[in-house]
């Protein structure tokens, strides 16, 4: 029986402004842009009771909570604090799979033995993202990823939720159907119409029945509402690709504008790369513009790397041949066809030893640095001050995980 941990960071972007300034704790609070044309970015809590939520326009989250205070995103505070809790999960497990800044799934079955029950592991996990952070964060523990992300979203905020695996299907059962994975609006709206207002509907129902209105989507439905969901949590170094992508707040328009963001994305790329112990070939460069049009343009490298900065020159190339100076809303990089980056290759008889390449030997310190002091510590003139510059992996609508 596997055992999967959801940790979640509660209301993280709003809880790293409200640790950082004492007068902003237990007050209604809103990190986002312009009250005219920007968007939530993060609600804490406190105002959350007044119906705001992320991503819902400024201008109506304003209306609906005009007491709330406000304060801009600073987006390299949230990337420190989360390479602070991401150190913690890998004291755990290497079998850690991002979803965005602030969640992701934890493999840690082959922990127990060293570190205890899956329960006292997350109490532990909590416990130290507290201390060291001084953040709040929510688990949830199963044996199945599915059920796992539920439990976390049960428990918040600043709690637990272990569901055994003999208990899942009764602890799915009076669930609303659109907490399953896949269901939205429209989808939602159907299910109801069929009489499924809740998972335990859609458990009740013969798969047959679910096949023939929905095709293999109702077969896919009716196992997550029995608990079925064999997906493996996906470590970087076993993924197809790893990337950071960055929503902003405002549509930002021009190379001057865009290229922070881009050059901080690709730094972010290369040392999850490097952290992984893992390469890549392609560079590929997502924008999304203001109208929700979406591009992507990638190039293969002559040899893989994991270098930051090389991933940002050939990233702004591709933004330089790909922009069409239109506002943009989003913007990602990734780099995909990973791997060691180790080609098999014939040595000469008297072949020296291969020297390190100056860019390893900088990055290797400059991850030292990273990792004892924080990402701020060291970084690039065009990033440094400029705190909209840092990643932001796009918070799901549900990470969305960083593939």
């Amino acid at each position: 029986m596997r055992a999967i941990i959801h940790v979640d960071m509660d209301a993280f972007y709003a809880s790293v402004e409200q640790r950082d300034n004492p007068e902003l704790r237990g007050k209604p609070l809103i990190v986002g842009g312009d009250a005219r044309r920007g968007v939530v970015v993060a609600a804490s809590y406190e105002v959350r009771k007044y119906g705001v939520r992320s991503a819902m326009p400024m201008a109506r989250a304003m209306k609906m909570a005009p007491g709330a205070l406000v304060v801009k995103p600073r987006f390299s505070a949230y990337s420190e604090a989360s390479e602070q809790v991401f150190s913690i999960f890998e004291r755990y497990t290497p079998l850690v799979e991002p979803l965005s800044l602030d969640e992701a799934f934890l493999d840690v079955t082959a922990s127990v033995g060293l570190f205890g029950a899956p329960a006292d592991m997350a109490r532990r996990i909590r416990k130290e993202i507290t201390a060291e952070t001084g953040l709040p964060s929510s688990a949830g523990i199963a044996s199945v990823k599915f059920v796992a992300k539920i439990a976390s979203d049960v428990a918040k905020p600043n709690g637990q939720r272990e569901v055994r695996a003999e208990e899942t299907v009764a602890f799915l059962a009076g669930l609303p159907v659109g907490r399953l994975w896949g269901v939205g609006p429209k989808t939602e709206e159907a299910l109801k119409r069929e009489g499924l207002e809740t998972i335990g509907d859609v458990a009740k129902r013969d798969v047959a029945w679910m096949e023939a209105r929905w095709g293999p989507s109702g077969r896919h439905l009716w196992e997550l509402a029995h608990g079925i969901d064999p997906r493996e949590v996906v470590p970087d170094r076993e993924a197809k690709s790893v990337g950071a992508e960055d929503t902003f707040d405002e549509d930002l328009t021009g190379m001057e504008e865009l290229s922070p963001h881009i050059h901080s994305q690709a730094l972010r790329v290369g040392r999850r790369l490097r952290r992984a112990g893992v390469k890549g070939r392609v560079v590929q460069l997502k924008l999304k513009f203001a109208d929700f049009t979406l591009i992507t343009r990638r190039i293969t490298l002559p040899s893989p790397t994991d270098d930051g900065q090389t991933l940002y020159r050939v990233a702004r190339e591709l933004l330089e041949k790909a922009h069409e100076d239109k506002p943009v809303r989003l913007t990602g990089v990734s780099m995909q066809e990973l791997g060691t980056g180790e080609e098999p290759r014939q040595l000469g008889l008297f072949t020296e030893p291969e020297k390190p390449k100056r860019s390893d030997k900088l990055n290797a310190a400059l991850d030292k640095i990273a990792e004892r002091f924080g990402t701020k510590a060291v970084t690039t003139a065009d990033i440094a001050g400029n705190d909209e510059a840092e990643p932001d992996p796009e918070r799901p609508r549900r990470p969305k995980r960083p593939n």
